[in-house]
């Protein structure tokens, strides 16, 4: 019998117990079925302003203009933000809908009080929503200087020359990116970063696993070619044997690995003869991305304003390993034990505790595995609801990991977590530097695409669904480029390797021709 519900950092519905995540579905349920709720809520707040709408959950959003409208109470509700900063998927982007519907009136946001002229001459040139802005006429806003407007710099570098000139770039440029404070290197990609910071092993898992990609080849072929056989009871090893069974040439391609996904086998066959012996429902339900790694809410280590994140349960769970250590070391003491539930009842209990994060601390040569078992059996971590259902939905995943050792995991914690000079172009949304370096490479990473962005005449002679397609692509690259370009206080460097002709000439006219350089 479960007594109440109560909200911990972690989940056991059996037990009463939620975590963020839950709240919010509770919270819109209750403000929807309960009217009386909406009446309270305004009576105890006359005004409830919002800032960074666009990156606000969409269900408290339907909170506040869709169910607060049961009661006739009256209070006003304001949203701030900036719908060309609308970079997190999870976020409700705009208010557009709202907006048409007359139920929210929009004030526009024309003022710009962070960036030097140049920067904000280019912004408007980036920017979709048909919105100008000028300078502040504030003498105290950060880009005015003795009364005026500071003009700041804008450059576009390129290479030409085979090789990726990045590095020669940053030295001429004459930074000090060790100072993550001052300067950032913003890359969209983390794939580049990964092996500089220590994680790699961790994003080959996540971001490089051609075996999940060929059960995903598998699932689209049975989907696309009917197949009505009934494989509820078939391994994925048996189903490809089934697939493959009488069939030659072309037919016999079409559920074969292609020859990338098959160099990747070849070099993982253990891997791979363990993941065909998982039952295929199972398996087939398994995507991996790097989104489920990573969370880019830190610019540096003093930066307190974390997001809610996309890490699948089995990083969340490493996360909060490495967080009660570190509130441990940094004698925290009341979070440590509010968060953990540790018990301390006499001396002798404070001294165990000391000896096992002493112990946890010093694992970083252990695996991931039993860093885990140890910190859940000495009660610094508990295996919850969400860590067991990944490891039984999940397992094919929890098994390349677990044999990682923990420093891996650590040098992803402290790369999140700001201590690095490394930073993606997602990390940095509401922050500001004096210097910023934009990297322009897609890394592989098919939502965005720099080539869309800079050559318009890629979309000619597109089908009317493929233009769809890639005009989503080209929207979160512009907007992804608007937030880079909007972050420097100072000076502004792009750098694109090998672009095309008609990327420069897009370039000369957003920088300016005596800007555009090539390296």
């Amino acid at each position: 019998m479960v007594d109440g519900i109560q909200y911990k950092e972690y989940v056991s519905i059996k037990n009463g117990i939620i975590s963020h995540d839950e709240i919010l579905m509770l919270a819109n349920y209750m403000f929807q079925s309960y009217p009386k709720l909406c009446d309270i809520l305004k009576d105890k707040f006359k005004f409830i302003l919002i800032d960074e709408y666009q990156d606000t959950n969409p269900v408290v959003v339907e909170i506040f203009l869709q169910h607060l409208k049961q009661s006739n109470r009256k209070n006003i509700i304001g949203f701030f933000g900036d719908s060309m900063q609308s970079i997190y998927e999870d976020g409700v982007g705009d208010l557009n809908a709202y907006i048409q519907a007359g139920e929210v009136y929009e004030v526009q946001k024309e003022q710009n009080r962070r960036n030097p002229s140049l920067v904000i001459e280019l912004a408007n040139r980036l920017r979709t929503d048909g919105i100008e802005q000028h300078p502040s006429t504030d003498n105290h806003a950060p880009n005015m200087q003795d009364g005026r407007v500071k003009e700041g710099n804008i450059k576009f570098y390129y290479s030409a020359q085979g090789v990726d000139d990045l590095e020669t770039l940053k030295r001429t440029l004459d930074w000090d990116f060790d100072n993550a404070i001052q300067t950032k290197e913003l890359n969209l990609t983390h794939n580049l970063i990964a092996p500089k910071a220590g994680f790699g092993e961790l994003m080959e898992i996540y971001d490089d696993d051609k075996i999940i990609d060929y059960k995903n080849r598998i699932t689209k072929y049975i989907k696309e070619n009917n197949v009505a056989t009934d494989f509820s009871e078939k391994t994925f090893g048996e189903v490809i044997e089934i697939l493959k069974d009488g069939k030659t040439g072309r037919e016999l391609n079409q559920v074969n690995p292609t020859p990338g996904m098959q160099t990747f086998i070849d070099a993982h066959s253990e891997q791979f003869e363990d993941a065909k012996q998982y039952p295929f429902d199972v398996f087939k339900k398994i995507y991996l991305d790097k989104d489920s790694l990573l969370d880019d809410t830190k610019k540096d280590k003093e930066d307190e304003n974390k997001k809610g994140t996309k890490r699948d349960e089995l990083i969340k769970h490493l996360f909060k390993i490495q967080n009660n250590i570190n509130l441990y070391k940094e004698e925290r003491y009341n979070e440590f034990l509010r968060k953990t539930e540790y018990r301390i009842s006499s001396i002798a209990d404070k001294q165990s505790l000391k000896d096992t994060i002493v112990t946890l601390d010093s694992m970083s040569d252990e695996t991931i595995e039993d860093v885990i078992d140890y910190a859940h059996d000495n009660g610094i971590c508990k295996k919850d609801d969400k860590f067991d259902t990944f490891l039984r939905d999940k397992e094919y995943v929890y098994t390349q990991v677990k044999r990682i050792k923990f420093q891996v995991f650590q040098n992803l914690f402290y790369y999140l977590e700001g201590y690095t000079p490394f930073s993606t172009q997602h990390k940095i949304k509401g922050a500001e530097f004096d210097n910023v370096l934009v990297v322009l490479d897609n890394g592989n990473w098919n939502k965005y695409n720099f080539e869309y962005l800079m050559n318009v005449e890629i979309f000619d002679g597109l089908t009317t669904l493929k233009k769809s397609s890639f005009e989503k692509i080209l929207n979160r690259t512009q907007k992804i480029f608007y937030v880079c370009c909007t972050r420097a206080k100072e000076n502004l460097v792009v750098f694109y390797n090998l672009p095309s002709d008609a990327i420069i000439e897009k370039a000369k006219m957003w920088f300016g021709e005596d800007n555009v350089i090539r390296i």
